[in-house]
């Protein structure tokens, strides 16, 4: 079985230890840092600015995956860019023309996600999937941390899978949203590449973050 990725997210951080959050679960060996952007608006809950993730950029250099869940999305991406991120995630539903939006973030030279919600069909890829580097599977409906994985997904998951292989394309499948140590092998089998995980990285402490970790990649 493959290795996935690990995509810790600071949404389960200390908030007031955010710099020495981020170089902790560097050194305990995370392949990307996840940031979730919350407006308060297109999901029920508040989180980071751009002047945020500005300030965390210099505490590692890891690749800053930015997932936006917010609404209109267009006017925020390039403030994001700006500020450091290195993949920029997106929901069809969060602007009138999503395509547009996957340009845009393109044109900023970074990578372009779409994040589906748990009632998002696969099928929204149809015409997307060869303009975008990333498919984010939302295993929870977005809005807070420490929710219960939603196994219907890994339906979707294998899903996505079928049309990125069918099509020859080098689009990763991420999943977010409860991923624990025992869900982990269920979403790689199924097809992802890259697991975002917060309470299940964050547990126990900086001292328990490298073995979260390990236990995520199944090592």
């Amino acid at each position: 079985m493959t290795t996935p990725l690990i995509s810790p997210s600071i949404l389960s951080a200390d908030f007031a230890r955010l710099g020495e959050e981020v170089r902790a679960i560097d050194a305990a060996g995370a392949d990307w840092i996840h940031v979730d952007v919350m407006d308060g608006h297109f999901v029920p809950n508040l989180t980071i600015g751009p002047a945020v993730v500005k300030a965390l950029r210099g505490h590692s250099a890891k690749p800053f995956d930015v997932h936006l869940m917010v609404s209109p999305v267009d006017q925020w991406i390039e403030q994001y860019a700006a500020a450091g991120a290195d993949i920029i995630t997106v929901h069809p539903e969060a602007g009138p023309h999503v395509h547009r939006s996957v340009q845009a973030i393109r044109a900023l030279g970074k990578k372009a996600g779409i994040a589906l919600n748990p009632a998002t069909p696969a099928k929204m890829l149809d015409y997307l999937i060869e303009d975008i580097d990333l498919v984010l599977v939302m295993s929870v409906n977005p809005g807070f941390g420490g929710q219960s994985f939603i196994t219907s997904q890994l339906k979707k998951i294998e899903a996505v899978r079928q049309m990125i292989d069918k099509r020859g394309l080098t689009v990763l499948i991420e999943v977010d949203g409860g991923v624990t140590a025992a869900i982990a092998p269920q979403c790689v089998a199924a097809g992802a590449d890259v697991l975002v995980a917060g309470s299940a990285t964050f547990k126990g402490g900086p001292e328990r973050y490298a073995a979260n970790i390990r236990a995520l990649k199944g090592e």
